[in-house]
């Protein structure tokens, strides 16, 4: 037998004790140090005399994945793991952008120059909306999908409300058909969340809700104005108030390296607010600017003749080119230039603001477990406002990485796409990295616009260890 390669060790400080992490079957142990003697000792000399607890213990590790029979046997197991995670029709994912357009302007975001948020351009019309509920119903037929889970993403959603509710209500009717669990979420900027909305949906699945606060009140609305220059935080968390009590809230924010110092008053005023309890989770990403990043250097706030103040918005490309994807609240811009959400992760900062977080008494992403992103799951669905699919939301609106449309007319100019992500596999360039399992490969969109490769790894190993250290040190604490 041999240790396995997807195995982290993490010695634990004034003690005798090492953590062990495998990757691959998602396991955490502490153990002492004559265990981690035993495990050599096997590594060594396969026929090496045990003593029955020692062979007891030799089982136990070799259940759990920490010791295995040959480097071929992993293989074969580590391509299975991957395998069943693309295959499993356990679970069919549909995210659908209702629109780009937002009513936001957020000075970092590259859609600055979408048309005003009422306009119909890149908006689902109710056409468009029917033949992707027939779409979505021919994939549950063709699956037999125990579940289903429907996110409303943007752009703002709750823009194109018609299309929302004409799609929440039919699949909960198609779903009960069937006998299929279904469970609806939203990802928005909050603005329009009310309590008519939540209670309209609620009746057909709606479990969870993520809106996006970029710091304490005067950095939001700084960073996440109105169009107008009009700050929005305050009527934000006055519609958490109103809809906490029904549906559980997540939050998501964005941060640069003047905005991360806001959140701990962020988190502060949370934890006071009578819906603290009804957060779920509570997690942060980095802003990426520059003019190497495709997203521009903040936008001057002007102060109009009739002294109204506002953001002006500037062409995020070439007038020619068309302007697209999806909102920077959960995923990359779709322009072709941006990360989405688990890149260009600042390490120190990340790590800051989950110990902040978890200080505050709310859940957050433990910083290890990045992947594999829904990217790798052939049932999960992207589809654009037009009926386009994509494999991820942060590839929307770029025409060269579609994957296929809800009318089958149309889908098979994108076969070829298609078949290049069935294939689609960045972590084999990773060598024997054990982290292989929890990340597979980093995120494809930041690979795509960084490098220029959508085949390459996009990697953030030093982060990802360095969060491992924090988990080991938490079982550490834990009594035995």
């Amino acid at each position: 037998m041999r240790a396995s390669r997807f195995t982290v060790s993490v010695p634990l400080p004034d003690t005798d004790d090492t953590f062990l992490f495998n990757s691959l079957t998602d396991t955490q142990i502490v153990v002492s140090s004559d265990v981690i003697g035993l495990m050599a000792r096997v590594e060594a000399d396969e026929d090496v005399h045990l003593d029955p607890r020692s062979r007891e213990a030799v089982t136990q590790l070799a259940e759990l994945g920490f010791l295995v029979e040959s480097r071929e046997a992993e293989d074969h197991a580590l391509e299975a793991f991957f395998r069943d995670l693309r295959e499993d029709a356990s679970h069919l994912r549909v995210t659908l952008l209702t629109t780009l357009q937002c009513n936001f302007a957020c000075d970092y975001c590259i859609q600055g120059d979408h048309a005003s948020h009422d306009s119909a351009g890149a908006r689902m019309s109710l056409e468009h909306a029917a033949r992707v509920g027939d779409w979505m119903e021919h994939r549950l037929d063709a699956l037999g999908s125990p579940r289903f889970t429907l996110t409303f993403f943007g752009g703002e959603p709750l823009l194109n409300l018609p299309v929302v509710y004409l799609l929440a209500e039919r699949m909960w009717t198609a779903c009960r058909a069937r006998g299929v669990a279904m469970n609806i979420s939203i990802i928005t900027n909050g603005l329009l969340l009310t309590e008519e909305v939540v209670d309209r949906l609620l009746p057909w699945g709606l479990t969870g809700v993520k809106i996006t606060l970029d710091g304490d009140k005067v950095t939001h609305d700084r960073l996440r104005p109105l169009r107008g220059g009009q700050g929005t935080f305050d009527r934000i968390l006055a519609n958490m108030r109103a809809v906490a009590p029904k549906v559980r809230l997540s939050i998501g924010g964005n941060f640069d390296v003047e905005s991360a110092a806001s959140y701990p008053a962020l988190l502060a005023l949370l934890r006071q607010e009578p819906f603290a309890d009804r957060i779920s989770k509570i997690a942060f990403k980095p802003i990426i600017r520059g003019p190497n990043t495709g997203r521009p250097v903040s936008a001057p706030v002007r102060t109009l003749a009739d002294g109204r103040r506002m953001i002006p918005l500037t062409p995020a490309q070439a007038p020619e080119a068309a302007l697209g994807g999806t909102c920077m609240t959960a995923a990359g811009n779709g322009g072709g230039r941006t990360p989405c959400d688990t890149c260009g992760l600042v390490d120190t900062r990340m790590a800051w603001l989950r110990a902040e977080t978890r200080a505050s008494g709310f859940e957050t992403l433990d910083g290890l477990h990045m992947g594999p992103c829904e990217l790798h799951r052939r049932h999960s669905y992207t589809v654009g406002p037009e009926g386009s699919l994509y494999p991820c939301p942060g590839f929307t609106g770029e025409a060269t990485t579609r994957v296929g449309h809800v009318d089958p007319a149309r889908d098979v100019a994108h076969h070829a796409v298609r078949d290049r992500f069935e294939t689609h596999a960045p972590w084999r360039a990773c060598g024997d990295c054990a982290l292989v399992p929890v990340c597979g490969g980093g995120c494809s969109v930041a690979a795509h616009n960084e490098q220029g490769d959508l085949a390459a790894p996009s990697c953030h190993r030093p982060g990802m260890l360095a969060a491992l250290d924090d988990i080991a040190a938490a079982a550490a604490t834990v009594p035995a």
